[in-house]
């Protein structure tokens, strides 16, 4: 039987753009809690409390919580490579590079996860126009860092590669879940994995930062409420929806809309203001995007091809 063909409709297109403003917002949000909270402790607060919203709503649903070690383990690991390190890399770069320049260069996650899918997955085969892809999105970060970066490292070149790192493991994460968490319920996926990052974060966090202060002004408990709530809760439920209706190459197409999101809440609320070649970088990963999915390549053959009489 002939699978459906999975479509962006107009319903998941607007469901994209929520996530991306959700996904956007969170780069905003760490840039407010900074003020008052380390980048550690950011990433700490952003999981623990989106636990109990989604183990919520699962038993409101009444999907059946997983029971086995093995899925339990895997979803320590995927914790520590979506959630744990990728937030703590993604955070402290932020205290010292702009929010808007710390989403550009997380753009790279859908070039990075193309690639890594390639060689780690036998049914996601590294064409073309993926090795391509990263080619122009390497350019595009090279053109972002500048050409200053080649004489020395700064904190801001550390912390643009910290962002960059953060990047590559989301897409390390992405072939863990798809090898060892097929056939669990997403809910209980989202679940679990917040769970697991949860658990490897209070130690590593209490040891490097100590107990987290409660004592912190409403803004910046605003921002805590709105990263875990809004950008991590929320934000999973409309991946996995967006997932299922729309299927993994529409919903890449989200890299691409947040930084808009993250350059206008900065700009516009923090007065924040990008390198030069921040714009040009984000039209090479942009383009870099476009030739890893291979779609728009495709559809432009099609129309040249001459019509067969």
């Amino acid at each position: 039987m002939k699978q459906p063909t999975l479509r962006l409709t107009p319903i998941s297109a607007l469901m994209l753009l929520a996530l991306a403003a959700v996904w956007g917002g969170s780069f905003f949000f760490a840039e407010v809690a900074l003020a008052e909270v380390p980048p550690l402790t950011i990433a700490l607060h952003r999981v623990f409390w989106a636990v109990p919203c989604l183990a919520m709503l699962i038993r409101l649903r009444g999907i059946p919580l997983a029971r086995a070690p093995r899925v339990w383990g895997a979803y320590l690991v995927m914790g520590a490579l979506n959630n744990a390190i990728p937030f703590s890399l993604i955070f402290w770069g932020q205290t010292q590079i702009e929010s808007g320049l710390a989403s550009i260069l997380n753009g790279m996650t859908a070039i990075f996860g193309a690639v890594v899918a390639g060689l780690l997955l036998a049914d996601e085969r590294l064409t073309a126009g993926k090795i391509m892809g990263a080619v122009f999105g390497l350019a595009g970060v090279a053109v972002i860092i500048g050409p200053k970066a080649m004489y020395g490292l700064d904190p801001r070149n550390l912390a643009q590669l910290a962002v960059l790192a953060g990047a590559f493991s989301y897409a390390l994460a992405s072939v863990w879940g798809k090898t060892m968490l097929a056939g669990q319920a997403p809910q209980m996926n989202a679940l679990g994995m917040l769970t697991g990052s949860s658990v490897l974060m209070i130690p590593v966090v209490i040891w490097i930062d100590g107990v987290p202060e409660v004592g912190l002004s409403l803004p910046v408990w605003g921002a805590l409420g709105a990263l875990s709530v809004l950008s991590t809760a929320l934000a999973y439920l409309l991946y996995f929806a967006i997932l299922v209706r729309a299927g993994a190459a529409n919903l890449m197409l989200v890299t691409l809309l947040i930084p808009p999101f993250a350059i206008a809440l900065g700009a516009g609320v923090l007065d924040e203001r990008l390198p030069p070649g921040a714009l040009g970088g984000f039209a090479l990963i942009g383009f870099a995007l476009v030739l890893t999915d291979g779609r728009a390549l495709a559809r432009i053959k099609d129309i040249l091809r001459p019509a067969k009489s």
